[in-house]
């Protein structure tokens, strides 16, 4: 995994979500929940959806967002 490494930027990084895995394309310290726009430092990030390349700050809110998917069709 590319993780957040001391002395890179504290801004929002750019990430590229795989499966079991996510690759930083450009620095920074967090990315944003595509649900809640909350900041998810990378050393947290846990959840997100490879075919939509989102980022989920908990499980709950991952969850949501495939019942929501889902739900249209």
């Amino acid at each position: 995994m590319n993780r957040h490494t001391p002395g890179q930027p504290d801004g929002e990084a750019r990430v590229r979500y795989l499966d079991g895995d996510f690759q930083v394309i450009a620095p920074g310290s967090f990315v944003r929940c595509a649900v809640t726009g909350r900041a998810i430092p990378l050393d947290e990030l846990r959840y997100w959806n490879v075919d939509l390349q989102e980022a989920y700050a908990d499980p709950a809110t991952a969850l949501a967002r495939h019942q929501e998917m889902v739900a249209k069709g």
